[in-house]
C-alpha cells in the first residue's frame, strides 16, 4: 500500500537523489554529490496559504485556530509568522492572542530561512530509504548526532547538510529523534517543514514504534517491563539513575537468544528519557555489555565459541532494530540511549 503524503500539497515535489538505496552516500565534494555544493546560497523557501476560518472557531486565539487550519506546521512556528506580520486576517495583521469571530479570511505568507548556526560537512552517509520527504539514515556507532559542547564538528547532523544543503531550512536539519554516539541504528529526517511537523507528532502519539537489539550480561529467565522514574544522578550529574524524583519511564524487554553468559535481548520503549535503556537494564542486573558508564566493573566475554553475539553498538552493543512506523517507513529510535 503506497505510504500517504506529508508534504504541503500545495508544494512542488524535490526530486530525490539517484544513488541505489543501502548505498554509502558521499556529501558534496565526492563523486556521487547531490547537485549544488555545500556552500551554496539557499533562497527562502515560501509557504503561502489562503483559507476561511469555519465557524466553530469563534472565540479561539489566532494561533491556536491556526494550528487547527495548518496542522503541517508548528504551533509556535504560526505564532512566529503572525508576530512578523505574516499573517493577515480579514487584510489586517493580529496578534496570537487575538480572538476570532469564526468565518474571517486569513492570508499566510510564510517563510522558512536557512538555518547558519551548523555548516556543512562532507562524511560519509547510509541512506537506506529516501523520497522527497524524507531520508533514512543508517547511523554508525561513534558518530554523534547533534553538534554540542566537545563535538561541534564530525556529527550526523553536519554531514546532513552536506548531503542536502536544502535541510538548513527545516528545524535540526529534519532530525526528530536522536540516538546515543555509541549506538548504531535508523534515524529518520524530515526532508521538509511539514514532514518535520508531522514526524514529530506522530513520534509524540506513540504512531511510530522503537525498538532495539541490545547484548546484556547475565541471562534472565523471562523478559518483562521496567516501570521506574530516571532522573539525574545526584552524585553524578553526568549520569542518569532510577530514583523517585525523576521523571515517568517504562521500558519492555524480551529475549531474542541466549549464551552461556549474556542474553540478546529486544527492548521497545514507551517513553524516551535519556540513557533509559541502560539506565534501566543495569537497574534489573542486566548492564550492557561495553557500557563504560552504567555496566559496572569491565567484564571479559567468555572465549570464543562460547557465543558472544555483534549488534553493531561497539563499545556498548547496543543498536536501533528495524521497525515499522505509521507513515510506513522502516527503522525508527530516539533519544533512549
Amino acid at each position: 500500500m503506497k505510504r500517504p503524503s506529508i508534504a504541503d500539497p500545495g508544494t512542488e515535489p524535490r526530486a530525490a537523489p539517484q544513488a541505489p538505496p543501502g548505498a554509502a552516500v558521499p556529501a558534496p565534494g565526492a563523486a556521487a554529490a547531490l547537485p549544488g555544493a555545500a556552500a551554496q546560497t539557499l533562497s527562502v523557501l515560501r509557504r503561502t496559504h489562503t483559507l476561511e476560518l469555519p465557524p466553530d472557531a469563534a472565540g479561539q486565539r489566532l494561533d491556536q485556530a491556526l494550528a487547527h487550519a495548518l496542522p503541517q506546521y508548528s504551533r509556535a512556528r504560526l505564532q512566529r509568522w503572525i508576530r512578523e506580520g505574516a499573517v493577515r486576517v480579514a487584510g489586517a495583521p493580529m496578534r496570537p492572542p487575538d480572538r476570532v469571530r469564526g468565518g474571517e479570511w486569513v492570508v499566510v505568507e510564510g517563510q522558512f530561512e536557512a538555518a547558519e548556526s551548523v555548516g556543512p560537512e562532507s562524511l560519509p552517509l547510509q541512506v537506506v530509504y529516501r523520497d522527497e520527504e524524507l531520508l533514512v539514515i543508517d547511523k554508525p556507532a561513534g558518530m554523534v548526532v547533534h553538534p554540542g559542547a566537545g563535538n561541534r564538528a564530525h556529527t550526523l547532523q553536519n554531514a546532513l547538510l552536506a548531503y542536502d544543503p536544502a535541510l538548513a531550512r527545516v528545524p535540526r536539519a529534519g532530525l526528530v529523534h536522536r540516538l546515543d554516539k555509541d549506538t548504531s541504528g535508523l534515524l529518520i529526517v524530515a526532508r521538509t517543514p511539514e514532514a518535520h511537523t508531522r514526524l514529530v507528532h506522530a513520534l509524540a502519539a506513540r504512531e511510530i514504534a522503537r525498538e532495539y537489539v541490545a547484548l546484556v550480561w547475565g541471562r534472565p529467565v523471562a523478559g518483562g517491563r521496567i516501570d521506574e522514574p530516571i532522573g539525574r544522578d545526584r552524585r553524578r550529574r553526568t549520569r542518569m539513575a532510577v530514583g523517585a524524583g525523576g521523571r515517568a519511564a517504562v521500558t519492555h524487554y524480551r529475549i531474542e537468544r541466549r549464551f552461556r553468559a549474556h542474553t540478546l535481548l529486544r527492548v521497545q520503549l514507551e517513553t524516551g528519557r535519556t540513557h533509559q535503556i541502560r539506565v534501566h537494564l543495569a537497574h534489573v542486573g542486566l548492564p550492557i555489555v561495553g557500557d563504560p558508564t552504567y555496566g559496572g566493573r569491565q567484564r571479559l566475554l567468555p572465549a570464543a565459541g562460547a557465543g558472544a553475539a555483534g549488534t553493531g553498538g561497539a563499545p556498548g552493543a547496543t543498536s536501533a532494530a528495524g521497525v515499522t512506523g505509521a507513515a510506513g517507513v522502516t527503522g525508527t529510535a530516539n533519544a533512549a540511549l
